[in-house]
């Protein structure tokens, strides 16, 4: 009786112990993939994945004091030489943002067509992961660098579900996330009903972009108002510096305290502006 006790025990501990001393693979896998911050997701969709998050902040930070230099050397005004070399450090990140907000506006035209593709492929009898391979080839010309990543990274590999992670990094979008996530759902669970998922989302995809293209084009003047309200009095400002006595005036602590209220106001007033006019943008649930 004792040694049959002494057996449970044993076993039960083993099971309690199990999931820390055996565990999964794919948590294995889980635990040292980690998903991609949302600057990094933000270079990808720019088209900088290569870029290093170290080299591109000291980039910044240099372009920053180039720019601070330039306004000190051809204005003399410090306060304006600090807001220069502000807003020259924050100029590279802000490309990336507007490039990588084209990229994903551009795109999302493009996905409609990716769906429709891959409808064709399952309905000719090719398999998931050719199916996706396939876009290399016959997707659309700007999409086709990712796809063709995709289709070298499984012929080496074989994990289909490890190039689709890999594959949803590349792309940063929170479309492709929801058509990828289909086709592992679809991969792991079957079922016949793939073709009509697809089709429906294809057609969900249209539908949202025509409303978002008409609303766009109906709060384009919010964004160009802020835009205009923003720049035409630092122009002027620029202007009035070139006088050796307006410099002399915005020298002094009442000036740089002037000119410091302006740009915290200018600042507030253009991300509020932005806000107003830009629509919500889908967040990355599936990473």
């Amino acid at each position: 009786m004792a040694l049959l006790l002494g057996a449970l025990l044993a076993a039960g501990l083993l099971l309690s112990m199990s999931p820390l001393v055996f565990p999964r693979r794919s948590q294995k896998t889980d635990k040292h993939r980690k998903p991609r911050g949302r600057f990094r997701s933000t270079l990808a969709l720019a088209g900088l994945d290569g870029v290093p998050t170290a080299i591109f902040v000291a980039l910044s930070a240099l372009i920053g004091v180039l720019t601070g230099a330039l306004g000190q050397a051809l204005l003399g005004v410090s306060a304006l030489s600090v807001c220069a070399a502000i807003v020259g450090a924050f100029a590279p990140a802000v490309i990336v943002g507007w490039r990588s907000r084209v990229r994903r506006a551009s795109n999302r035209a493009l996905w409609p067509d990716v769906v429709d593709h891959l409808v064709g492929a399952v309905r000719s009898g090719l398999a998931l992961p050719d199916a996706v391979a396939s876009l290399a080839h016959n997707g659309p010309e700007q999409l086709r660098p990712a796809f063709t990543t995709f289709e070298k990274d499984y012929r080496s590999t074989g994990s289909f579900s490890g190039c689709l992670d890999r594959l949803k990094d590349a792309l940063a979008d929170p479309v492709p996330d929801r058509i990828l996530e289909t086709l592992r759902m679809a991969r792991e669970v079957g079922g016949s009903d793939l073709p009509v998922v697809l089709r429906n989302l294809a057609a969900y995809l249209r539908e949202d972009i025509a409303i978002r293209a008409e609303v766009e084009a109906r709060q384009s003047w919010v964004r160009n108002a802020a835009k205009l309200g923003v720049a035409a009095p630092w122009c002027i400002l620029l202007l009035l510096a070139t006088r050796p006595e307006a410099a002399l005036a915005y020298n002094s602590a009442g000036g740089a305290v002037l000119i410091a209220g302006g740009a915290a106001v200018s600042a507030v007033a253009y991300r509020v502006m932005l806000a107003v006019g830009r629509l919500p943008q889908e967040r990355r649930w599936f990473r």
